[in-house]
């Protein structure tokens, strides 16, 4: 009767320290491939979401096509809407970095209109009385005040936006999802937790910064916290 093997690879175990050290190379690219296509997405994200959510609110008839679009592209399957990209931007992290923009939009959208609607009309007319225009309005009193409900927004969108990343390795562009389906096909036990960890603690490092950036960029809100 032949020895157990002496290491944790060899016995392909799901927790393993060699892994780790073994791999430490492939992991950090992974890792830093999935930060940027997290970081891309969001940033793409609010840069389409804050115009379609100024429009919805100035502009009262733009509100239902606006929200109903994006919720609407919330609901299709990450493989659908990659199919539906993939004639524009073939198998590319274009790809991917396109479908995840598509389904921030929902998130972003929605929470900065919730933002925007709940500041008080009272304060809107003393801003105006004091001489405030239509753009200085804007920048200096209603997104100051619908920043606590867009930051709820852009948390929950960056932590779907980490796990819907892994998505990605369907086309080769997954960051640590590239792991996890390599891992999964060839039952690699400890390269299937260890890339599926990572992308927990992304996803809670993300929120956690998101956190707080807002707490300071509101200070206002701390009072009411306690």
């Amino acid at each position: 009767m032949s020895a157990p093997p002496d290491d944790c690879l060899a016995r392909n175990e799901w927790i393993c320290g060699d892994y780790l050290s073994s791999r430490r190379e492939i992991l950090a690219d992974a890792v830093v491939q999935h930060l940027q296509l997290t970081g891309a997405s969001l940033a793409l994200g609010l840069a389409v979401a804050v115009p379609l959510a100024l429009l919805a609110r100035h502009r009262r008839r733009a509100a239902g096509p606006v929200l109903g679009v994006t919720t609407v592209l919330y609901t299709i399957p990450a493989l659908a809407m990659f199919s539906l990209l993939l004639p524009v931007y073939g198998l590319s992290a274009s790809l991917v970095v396109a479908g995840l923009v598509l389904y921030s939009l929902t998130l972003l959208v929605r929470n900065l209109l919730a933002g925007l609607g709940a500041v008080p009309d009272d304060i809107r007319r003393a801003a105006r009385g004091l001489g405030y225009g239509p753009t200085r309005l804007l920048l200096a009193v209603e997104l100051p005040l619908a920043l606590p409900a867009a930051m709820a927004g852009l948390r929950i969108a960056a932590v779907s936006t980490v796990s819907l990343v892994t998505i990605g390795a369907i086309v080769g562009h997954g960051g640590l999802g590239n792991l996890i389906y390599s891992g999964m096909n060839t039952y690699f036990k400890a390269q299937v937790l260890t890339a599926s960890v990572l992308c927990v603690l992304i996803a809670l490092a993300a929120d956690l910064l998101l956190l707080g950036a807002q707490r300071l960029l509101t200070p206002w809100t701390r009072g009411r916290a306690r």
